[in-house]
């Protein structure tokens, strides 16, 4: 299945729009969404969304869990478990399930955040009640075995070794996204990472596997969704018959996260046996999808360095010729989340160079801000991503999803867009000042293992 685990949340989308001004213009919406929403007895939380434009249908169903509900000694279990679903149930053999889905014509995946796992498909109109009955059957009847078991731990560690292990800068990446900007004694729940260790793949016990299935994958701590071609009195009717008599499970406990940056600043150089190039991965503690101020440190992610136009590339990239590459933006979690910067130096060009630079145009916005035009152009960069990001019923599926749970409502979606679009030049500058500074940094350095220091 394609997967999420280990992604450092640096990459944005590269639509490139013209700058434009927003006040010259009608109030600018996410789109209407028709939305009804209810809760079953058993707890699972049911969203539909009618959208007769196309003859297709998307099944969607998020579980409240992540690598963020993990203890120390099981770290990766949650997307270990995601393999775990696919290894068939009491009505489907193993693989079934897609093999199902496609001679239906339709497709399907599921992925692992920090925050989330999400399993999803998007079959023809007629075929809706596939997709319910394939989610019901798993959700009430997983093939829990100790040979599905130890096939996945097998599978999982050589997506880490491949992904991870064997890949450039695939250990300190993961090191700036999770395990070095947490303080993980207080906030172990986001301060280790989604793929997990070899040590923790090899210590999961069935018994492990048969508890995490009973506690998180039970109706009352998921949400489905159903949007696109469908009537919806016939899929309440045929939600109530797949998913109705499932028994609803014991609440989790709630997730601990206390003090995440409190161990900041810190600096590390990791050696990299696979690298040919240093690497500069900066990671800033920033506050929860809960807080105002996402809003304007996402904003800021794509002006300083989305795009080709963006203030870092022009800087490192088209005048110093310091750097191959450059990035940032906003990680936005359910927890703490982190405003991420990573450069590849050109060769020849000290790793200290390229940090000094980062360092100049940072200060740049914290004392001067940004320009008017760099804000607009930033906000029509989003409104275009969330306009094309919903132009599927997969897409709207999971953005109704996202809201539900980041925002506590699928509703929420215009209150989000709204708070985008009323960013101001000032809050830009705010942000960047609170956030955007050494003393609340983590920076990671990759060297070629042959020039590593090996110092912290």
């Amino acid at each position: 299945m394609r997967k999420q685990a280990g992604t450092t949340g640096l990459l944005l989308g590269t639509l490139l729009l013209g700058s434009v001004s927003t006040a010259a213009q009608a109030r600018p919406t996410a789109g209407n969404i028709p939305i009804e929403t209810y809760r079953m007895d058993n707890g699972l939380r049911v969203i539909l969304s009618q959208d007769r434009s196309t003859p297709v249908v998307a099944v969607n169903v998020w579980y409240d869990v992540g690598s963020r509900n993990e203890r120390a000694g099981r770290t990766g279990f949650a997307h270990l478990f995601e393999h775990m679903m696919f290894q068939g149930s009491g009505n489907v053999a193993k693989t079934e399930h897609l093999q199902l889905i496609e001679r239906a014509g339709g497709s399907m995946n599921g992925t692992t955040s920090a925050d989330r796992t999400n399993y999803f498909q998007t079959l023809p109109a007629n075929r809706l009640n596939l997709g319910l009955w394939l989610e019901a059957d798993r959700m009430r009847s997983l093939d829990i075995t100790a040979e599905n078991l130890k096939n996945q731990q097998e599978v999982v560690k050589e997506e880490r070794r491949l992904r991870i292990d064997n890949s450039p800068y695939g250990s300190s990446s993961l090191a700036a996204a999770y395990e070095v900007p947490y303080n993980s004694e207080t906030c172990f729940a986001y301060g280790h990472t989604v793929i997990g260790s070899m040590q923790d793949l090899n210590a999961a016990e069935l018994s492990d596997v048969r508890d995490f299935f009973s506690t998180y994958y039970a109706p009352n701590n998921a949400t489905l969704t159903v949007v696109g071609d469908f009537d919806i009195a016939q899929a309440r009717q045929l939600i109530q018959e797949y998913f109705g008599d499932i028994r609803r499970g014991t609440p989790p406990a709630p997730v601990q996260c206390e003090r995440p940056f409190s161990h900041l600043p810190v600096r590390r150089t990791i050696e990299d046996r696979n690298a040919n190039l240093p690497a500069l991965f900066a990671s800033y503690g920033m506050p929860d999808a809960a807080s105002p101020d996402v809003y304007a440190l996402s904003l800021l992610g794509d002006i300083l360095g989305s795009g080709e136009s963006s203030r870092l590339h022009q800087r490192l990239v088209k005048q110093e010729r310091a750097a191959l590459q450059v990035q940032t933006g906003a990680d936005i979690r359910r927890g703490p989340g982190l405003f991420t910067a990573f450069a590849l130096p050109n060769q020849g060009v000290p790793v200290d160079r390229v940090e000094a630079l980062i360092n100049e145009e940072i200060e740049k916005v914290r004392r001067n801000g940004v320009t008017a035009d760099e804000l607009n152009k930033a906000k029509s960069r989003y409104r275009a991503r969330t306009i094309f990001g919903r132009q599927t019923t997969l897409g709207k599926a999971e953005a109704l999803q996202y809201f539900a749970h980041y925002h506590g409502d699928p509703a929420a979606y215009q209150a989000v867009f709204d708070r985008y679009m009323a960013v101001t030049r000032d809050d830009i500058r705010r942000v960047a000042n609170q956030y955007l500074t050494q003393q609340n940094r983590a920076l990671v350095l990759t060297q070629p293992a042959a020039k590593a220091s090996n110092q912290e």
